[in-house]
């Protein structure tokens, strides 16, 4: 076995905050010793959520086991994603922050299936994986990421799963979309205009959205350039609190940044 040094491109505030919430949740459960304490144990978490690496690999240069490593990430993961706001408390901050509107866009997250598992197979992408949606502000910063859903379903009966439209209405937003969400609420989710020979005012409406759309291409590349969403090699169901997880992480650099 070989061991090389490596660097993460995360801040020490980081790794200090997800330390802090490891050593208050062992307080609050009253746990004894461990193998790992909780900046060693903050530290393996990220290097597999920035690296992507197989945890026996990390394990071994760790000097535990896989099967710690693998009890120790998830445990962290789960205290990360807890702290991630929910759709009305991200909606709640944009109408608070001044905002007159939010931007809604949905990716597939690959994942490790066999051909077989159709329910998790996309037409558009040609992959297996599974269904985020999320919402961001005006400026591309990530508010809110939803559960992960089969790949199979559409953005359009994704976002009506997660009731996107209804909340927007409550909370007096409405959301610029990509033409995949075309017919899911003209009003609440606006779309550009589809098709050619388009008369000059929809071309300019839809020079004019993608404009104020744009920054909203970055809510996604905040999740993703954490390898672990390169392909998920873990059980699917694992996807809602990895991308919690990341979301929580990412608003712990943006705010140490």
């Amino acid at each position: 076995m070989l061991f090389y040094p490596a660097a993460l491109p995360l801040s020490t505030s980081t790794l200090n905050r997800v330390a802090g919430l490891i050593r208050t949740h062992r307080k609050t459960i009253g746990s004894r010793w461990r193998v790992l304490d909780p900046g060693t144990q903050a530290l393996l978490t990220l290097a597999y959520l920035r690296k992507g690496e197989a945890l026996r690999i990390l394990a071994a240069g760790f000097g535990i086991s896989a099967a710690t490593a693998w009890r120790r990430t998830r445990e962290t993961i789960l205290l990360l994603a807890a702290r991630a706001p929910g759709i009305r408390d991200a909606l709640q901050h944009a109408k608070c922050s001044g905002a007159a509107f939010v931007i809604l866009d949905g990716t597939l997250v690959h994942i490790d299936r066999n051909q077989i598992d159709q329910p998790f197979y996309s037409g558009k992408h040609q992959r297996h994986g599974m269904n985020l949606q999320a919402i961001a502000d005006a400026r591309g910063n990530l508010l809110w990421v939803s559960g992960a859903i089969r790949g199979s379903i559409h953005d359009t009966a994704a976002a009506r799963t997660w009731q996107i439209p209804r909340l927007l209405h409550e909370h007096g937003l409405f959301a610029l979309g990509d033409k995949g969400y075309d017919g899911l609420d003209r009003d609440l989710v606006v779309t550009p205009f589809k098709g050619k020979g388009k008369p000059e005012w929809q071309k300019e409406y839809n020079r004019l959205h993608t404009r104020l759309r744009g920054p909203g291409e970055r809510m996604f590349s905040q999740l993703k350039k954490w390898s672990i969403f390169a392909q998920l090699r873990c059980d699917p169901a694992w996807t809602t609190h990895i991308a919690k997880a990341l979301q929580v992480l990412n608003d712990y650099e943006r705010s140490a940044g």
